[in-house]
C-alpha cells in the first residue's frame, strides 16, 4: 500500500508578473477577460531580426524606469523580465528580511540569444578574443536569478534551477525544500523565457509546438512562505501552494504512457494535498498546442477530475514560453480568480515535456484572494 504525505502549504503574499498582455496581473487580467490584446506584432521586438509568426511579445519593455538607468546598459532581456517582475512582487510586499529571503528561478537555460550571440563572435570577429566582454556575464545560466538578488538586496539562497517545461514547477519544488530547511523564511520564485530568433525559430525548425500556437515571452515571480508563518506574520496570502509533483523521464523503454504518467502525478498530489478531484474547479493545462502531449494531457484531465472541468488555456494570451508556462499559468489563474472569484477555489496546473516529463500543482485561493 502506497502513503503519501501531507504538504504544508505556501502562502502567496505577492506577485510580479510581466506577460505579453502588459506589465502586471491587471494586465492579464483584462487579457484573459477579452478586454486588451496582447501584443502579436513581431517588429516591436528590439532588433531587425525576422521572426516566424505568430508570436507574442512584452511590448516597451523599459527596465530603467523601474530599476534606474544606472548600471542597466549590458543587462540582457532575461535579466529585464526578471528584474521588473521582482520589483513589481516586491513593491506589493517589500523583503523585511533581506538576509532571509531567496531567489530561485526556474529557466531552460538562460539567455539563449546572449549564448548563440557571444558565441558567435568568438568565430566571426577578426581574432576569437575580440569579443565584447562585458556580454559574457549574461551568458551564464544563473545571471537572472543574481541580478534579482544583487538589485533587490537579498541575500538569502540564490538557485536556477533548469527543467525545460517543467521549469517553473522545479523551482516550487526546490522554494519549499529552502524554506522546509529552515535556509529561509520566504522565497521569490517563480520562471522566466525571453522571445528572440534562436528560441522562436528553434520552436519552428522541431515541429513540436502547433504552428498556430504563438511563441511567446514572460516572466512571473511570486513571493511564498510557509503558510503559518504569513498567518502569524499578518501577510494575507492571495493564494496557497499546496502538493507540486513532478516524475522525470525514466528510460524510454520503462516509460509508461504519457497519460498515465500525469494522471499518477496528479492523483498523488491531490491526496498530498487533501483535496478530492471534485474539488478542483479550474485547470490551466501546459502542453497545449505540443505535438502528441497535449491529448494526452486532456486524457490524463479526464481521469482525474473529470471531463467537465472548467479550463484556463493562458497560451491564448501569452503563447508557448517553454521554462516560464508554469509561472504564467499560475498567474493565469490568480488573474481569474482576482476577476471572477470565488475565493478558496482549487485549481490543478498541469505539464507535460517533450523530454518525457510529467508534472503538476495544486493551488488553492486563498480567502483574502482580492476579488
Amino acid at each position: 500500500m502506497t502513503t503519501t504525505t501531507a504538504v504544508r502549504p505556501l502562502a502567496v503574499t505577492a506577485e510580479g508578473v510581466v506577460t505579453p498582455a502588459g506589465i502586471g496581473l491587471g494586465a492579464l487580467v483584462d487579457a484573459l477577460g477579452g478586454r486588451a490584446a496582447a501584443c502579436a506584432d513581431p517588429q516591436r521586438l528590439p532588433g531587425q531580426e525576422v521572426l516566424p509568426e505568430p508570436v507574442r511579445l512584452v511590448e516597451d519593455l523599459r527596465l530603467a524606469e523601474h530599476v534606474g538607468r544606472k548600471g542597466t546598459r549590458y543587462l540582457d532581456r532575461t535579466t529585464a523580465l526578471g528584474l521588473v517582475s521582482s520589483r513589481l512582487a516586491l513593491r506589493a510586499d517589500p523583503a523585511d528580511d533581506p538576509a532571509g529571503t531567496g531567489v530561485v528561478v526556474g529557466t531552460s537555460a538562460g539567455s539563449l540569444r546572449s549564448i548563440g550571440e557571444f558565441a558567435r563572435d568568438t568565430l566571426v570577429r577578426d581574432e576569437p578574443y575580440l569579443v565584447d566582454a562585458a556580454t559574457f556575464p549574461n551568458t551564464v545560466m544563473n545571471c537572472c536569478a543574481g541580478q534579482i538578488a544583487i538589485w533587490n538586496g537579498l541575500r538569502g539562497v540564490n538557485a536556477t534551477v533548469a527543467g525545460g517545461q517543467l521549469s517553473s514547477f522545479h523551482a516550487v519544488r526546490y522554494g519549499r525544500n529552502a524554506i522546509n530547511a529552515g535556509q529561509v523564511g520566504r522565497v521569490l520564485l517563480g520562471g522566466v523565457e525571453e522571445l528572440c530568433p534562436q528560441t522562436a525559430w528553434g520552436w519552428r525548425a522541431t515541429r513540436l509546438l502547433d504552428p498556430q500556437v504563438p511563441i511567446g515571452e514572460g516572466c512571473a515571480l511570486f513571493l511564498v512562505e510557509d503558510a503559518e508563518a504569513a498567518t502569524a506574520a499578518g501577510r494575507p496570502a492571495v493564494a496557497e501552494l499546496l502538493a507540486c509533483e513532478v516524475e522525470s523521464p525514466g528510460p524510454v523503454e520503462a516509460r509508461p504512457p504519457m497519460a498515465h504518467r500525469l494522471a499518477r502525478t496528479v492523483t498523488r498530489a491531490l491526496q498530498r494535498s487533501g483535496v478530492r478531484p471534485g474539488d478542483v474547479s479550474l485547470v490551466a493545462p501546459g502542453a497545449t498546442g505540443l505535438a502528441g502531449l497535449d491529448g494526452a494531457e486532456q486524457r490524463a484531465i479526464r481521469r482525474t477530475v473529470g471531463a467537465d472541468t472548467a479550463q484556463l488555456r493562458v497560451k491564448d494570451v501569452v503563447g508557448e514560453c517553454f521554462s516560464a508556462n508554469g509561472a504564467l499559468q499560475l498567474a493565469a489563474v490568480l488573474a481569474h480568480w482576482r476577476a471572477h472569484g470565488p475565493s478558496g477555489a482549487v485549481a490543478l496546473l498541469t505539464a507535460l515535456g517533450p523530454d518525457g516529463s510529467a508534472g503538476c500543482l495544486v493551488v488553492r485561493g486563498s480567502t483574502g484572494s482580492p476579488s
